[in-house]
């Protein structure tokens, strides 16, 4: 029996009563896009992230390279040592983007109530009769067999709340389907490890552990008194999560909701010591950061610099704008002016981050008058946005662009949800 068939077989011997909550998580993302787009690299070790001598991390492995040991977060360094056979590769952000929207869109099609928490990741809501009336489990089955089609694969948990099908998702990877149907949290959670749940982390784990609750089912029986020690005002919420009966919500559409801010920042494989290299740093990231607004139709009037000068001192500030806008003139302008404040010239930088925040909605940014100081340069933004969406990173740019093209360990795009 294949595994569509046992599926089919599971919706129709077992009816699903309550709430129905589906996590998607995309298996290695980043890492299957890339083997999708290089067929050679197929079926070879591939991590996603900067070189070592750049001071890069893992962004993502491929389930070759995991088999070993490499993981997202490690340092290239010591991930080039378990596998120094890989492919590396900086990553194609806005692919991944594209590929994620396309996902996301597959998972639309079946519900409206979809909670898009990260660019792999989403919770989505297949209660019966609150916009199907279909299995669940019939539902989970054909989104997977959708995005299969797309030439990446996922994982979907499902239950009857959203701890329940996060846990469920990381049981069967890649591209299992693990169902846990109501009346049976108690078992599935109760023998895993208390950091199978999110929100517990190696401290709060090891406090569990030093009083002897080593697992959710004793999470759960606990006296919270016994470990409110450990896991504070969370206590309730937590035991009861373990317990199976958290109550969840999916938020209708959220993963179309507007950001609350876009940024951008990038690590360099030198220090930054120099003020034109400083300044053409933010000027790039400046660039990135405009070039993102526009895509999502947003427009921000503040402006917020970071600078990390090492791992344990770091610096921001922002300002007004004045006036919405999506123009990274008037971005890096403003960002080279907070720049004075907070840096001193000769000091290293080692990671600058630009972000643009206090949207006024979609569109584009105002028109600005003849005299004044900012000139609208909307058609020149658009014709270089669309050359870039139909020949890739890298087939035109700034100055400032090419300065720095060699001198960071790459990064990510990041927006923070409403």
């Amino acid at each position: 029996m294949d595994d569509m068939t046992a599926y089919e077989a599971l919706a129709s011997s077992v009816p699903w009563e309550g709430p129905a909550i589906g996590l998607l998580d995309l298996d290695a993302f980043f890492a299957s896009v890339e083997q999708l787009d290089h067929p050679a690299w197929r079926g070879r070790p591939l991590i996603v992230g900067a070189a070592a001598e750049r001071r890069g991390v893992v962004s993502t492995a491929s389930y070759e390279a995991r088999r070993f040991g490499v993981h997202s977060a490690m340092s290239s360094a010591r991930a080039r040592e378990l596998c120094p056979d890989a492919i590396w590769t900086e990553g194609h952000f806005a692919r991944y983007r594209e590929m994620s929207a396309k996902v996301m869109a597959i998972i639309g099609d079946e519900t409206p109530y979809v909670e898009q928490v990260s660019v792999d990741e989403a919770f989505f809501d297949v209660t019966p009769g609150r916009f199907s009336r279909e299995s669940p489990v019939t539902i989970c089955a054909r989104v997977q067999s959708r995005v299969a089609q797309l030439g990446v694969t996922c994982s979907i948990g499902l239950g009857t709340n959203k701890t329940v099908a996060k846990i469920a998702s990381e049981r069967d990877k890649p591209r299992g389907l693990t169902v846990v149907m109501p009346g049976t949290e108690d078992s599935f959670l109760s023998p895993l490890p208390v950091r199978a749940m999110s929100g517990i982390g190696a401290a709060a784990e090891r406090g569990l552990h030093a009083m002897g609750v080593r697992t959710l089912g004793q999470l759960a029986a606990a006296d919270p008194s016994d470990v409110a020690g450990v896991l504070g005002s969370m206590t309730p919420r937590m035991i009861a999560r373990a317990r199976g009966i958290e109550n969840s919500e999916v938020r209708e559409s959220a993963c179309r909701r507007e950001a609350k801010s876009v940024s951008n920042e990038r690590t360099f494989v030198d220090d930054l010591t120099r003020q034109e290299d400083v300044r053409a740093a933010v000027r790039s990231l400046s660039i990135m950061v405009a070039r993102r607004l526009r895509h999502d139709g947003l427009i921000g009037d503040l402006v917020t610099l970071k600078l990390k000068f090492d791992y344990a001192h770091t610096r921001t500030a922002q300002s007004q704008v004045g006036h919405a806008t999506d123009d990274e003139d008037v971005i890096a302008r403003k960002a080279t002016e907070l720049l004075g404040g907070i840096w001193s010239v000769g000091t290293p930088i080692r990671l600058i981050g630009i972000g643009v925040s206090g949207f006024e909605g979609s569109g584009s940014s105002d028109q600005l008058g003849l005299f004044e100081e900012d000139v609208d340069r909307s058609d020149l933004h658009e014709a270089t946005d669309e050359v870039l969406r139909r020949f890739g990173d890298g087939a035109i740019g700034y100055g400032s662009e090419f300065r720095m093209r060699n001198r960071t360990t790459g990064g990510h795009p990041r927006s923070a949800g409403a």
